[in-house]
């Protein structure tokens, strides 16, 4: 009986959502059209080991959804043979190619977001651009070659009256505890592996919101959200969701706006932009409602 439990338990696929942009690469290929390309990759998670990445350029002239489907059938086909299951979910943030990939993903049953929390994927691309692309041939700086500078110019909407819970604080929590995460009590949320080499003493700011009485209301409603950073602008804390959704938080007086606006810049420059919202019912209990790590990343153009 131990033996058949051992082989079910080998034969087990890993289950992870997946990441996905396609869409022209700063490279002009010998026919001398841009290089389209798919590039997928997992979201880590505490429940899987490793990343499954997978890339397949596409001819210019076979950008839609009939090739898309085709290389997406392909990289689940992949993926089962490195051990990991057909995604559910797929996020993707490319807003010129969303009816293509849309309509691919519904073709394979697969839930398509439209979210920037796609972290992951972002890294992989920034790799991509920094470390593989310069060293071919045909490639080229400037216009084709995106960078991570774009910015969401959508105006701020003031949070929901039945979201702001009764309090909030601007807190700070160390590198050290963040990488125990995995182990904290929280009901909903999205949290993953913490790069392991950075300082553990080094501080990263955060939102605490807290409800007495709707905690775990005002955690359902930020799981919907796709909550990806927190930002400065001016006086006003806001948070930057989903596709480009924009929250007014708060308002912060000069001073402390000033203050948290350089601790967001360094936090970027030292420990990966990481940012933390936590929604507990009091400040004194040590359960989380929800509890979601953030990381500020641009969005490539």
């Amino acid at each position: 009986m131990n033996i058949n439990k051992e082989m079910e338990s080998s034969l087990k696929l890993k289950i992870s959502d997946w990441e996905l942009d396609f869409y022209s690469r700063p490279i002009i290929e010998s026919n001398g059209k841009k290089r389209w390309e798919l590039i997928i990759c997992s979201t880590r998670s505490y429940k899987t080991e490793g990343n499954f990445l997978w890339n397949k350029k596409c001819p210019a002239n076979e950008v839609n959804s009939v090739w898309l489907t085709k290389a997406l059938n392909e990289a689940i086909n992949e993926a089962k043979k490195q051990g990991w299951e057909k995604p559910s979910i797929v996020r993707f943030w490319r807003s010129s190619m969303k009816s293509i990939i849309k309509r691919s993903l519904e073709a394979l049953s697969i839930e398509a977001i439209v979210s920037r929390r796609t972290y992951d994927l972002l890294d992989r691309i920034e790799f991509l651009e920094k470390e593989i692309y310069p060293k071919e041939k045909g490639y080229v700086r400037g216009v084709l070659a995106p960078t991570f500078t774009s910015k969401i110019e959508n105006s701020p909407q003031p949070l929901p009256e039945e979201v702001r819970g009764d309090a909030l604080t601007i807190s700070e929590i160390s590198i050290g505890e963040l990488k125990s995460a995995e182990n904290w009590p929280i009901e909903f949320g999205d949290i993953f592996p913490i790069q392991q080499d950075l300082d553990d003493d080094y501080l990263v700011p955060g939102l605490r919101l807290f409800s007495k009485d709707r905690s775990l209301a005002l955690s359902a409603w930020f799981s919907c959200l796709e909550p990806i950073k927190l930002v400065i602008n001016k006086n006003q804390l806001i948070l930057e969701a989903s596709e480009e959704d924009k929250w007014l938080v708060t308002d912060l007086p000069e001073k402390d706006a000033n203050i948290l606006s350089k601790k967001f810049l360094e936090n970027k420059k030292n420990s990966f932009g990481y940012q933390f919202i936590s929604i507990q019912s009091t400040p004194y209990i040590e359960k989380f409602a929800g509890f979601w790590i953030l990381r500020d990343i641009e969005l490539i153009s």
